[in-house]
Formats: structure tokens, C-alpha cells, sequence
């Protein structure tokens, strides 16, 4: 079950280092995949121009993105709402899909982190 705590409404662009338009669409918190009693923290962000037929922005030029709106955003987000989490998931997507469901015409990227002292550590998805 997921708890959304940050509703697209309240989204502002956010920068990244490849200069394309992010908004944070939502942050939902879960219990991690067969480890009960940790939780994941998914910060799913609004990225169009990954697109695969329009966009001009490749997984890997989206990846360092991931990388900075974890260190960046999630990160003291987290702390700044006393929240803790054994992994933190940065998504981008080309269009809003609702959590959990598919879309075969969405570009989504994924990328799966556990925050430690000195930012975001990378961990295979």
C-alpha cells in the first residue's frame, strides 16, 4: 500500500544537470518488497522530453538527473520531514501514469538508491 504525501499540485521545476524540464509529480511511501517493516521512498517526477518519438533526452543523459534529484531533493526531503527509508526510487516519466499501472506509450525511467551520510548510494534495481 502506498502513501502519497506530495501531490502533483504542488510541483515547481525542479534544475538538473542536463537542463531538461523536471517537475516533481509525487512522492509515495510503501513497505519494501518482501522486507516488512522498511520502507521505500518513491519520488516520481514529470520529465517530457524523455519521449521516445518527440523527446531529445536519452536515458543517458537522464541518469546523472536521477542521481542529482536523489542527493538533492529526496534526500533532504526526507530529513526535513523526519522521514527515514531504506531505499529512495527517482522515476521520470514522459506523462503522468498512475502508480503501479502501465502505460506501453510512457517512457519511464527508474533508478533505486539507499540513502547514506554522504547523499545517495546507487543500488541495482
Amino acid at each position: 500500500m502506498a502513501l502519497s504525501v506530495l501531490s502533483a499540485s504542488a510541483a515547481e521545476p525542479v534544475a538538473v544537470p542536463s537542463g531538461q524540464p523536471v517537475t516533481l509529480a509525487e512522492v509515495l511511501l510503501d513497505e519494501a518488497p518482501g522486507q516488512a517493516g522498511e520502507t521505500w521512498a518513491r519520488f516520481r517526477f514529470l520529465a517530457p522530453e524523455i519521449a521516445r518519438e518527440t523527446g531529445s533526452v536519452s536515458y543517458e543523459a537522464a541518469a546523472p538527473d536521477m542521481d542529482h534529484l536523489c542527493e538533492t531533493l529526496a534526500v533532504p526531503y526526507l530529513a526535513g520531514h523526519g522521514l527515514t527509508a531504506a531505499r529512495v526510487v527517482i522515476s521520470l516519466s514522459d506523462r503522468m501514469v498512475p502508480f503501479g499501472a502501465q502505460d506501453p506509450a510512457a517512457t519511464q525511467f527508474f533508478e533505486a538508491y539507499r540513502p547514506v551520510a554522504a547523499g545517495c548510494m546507487w543500488e541495482a534495481f
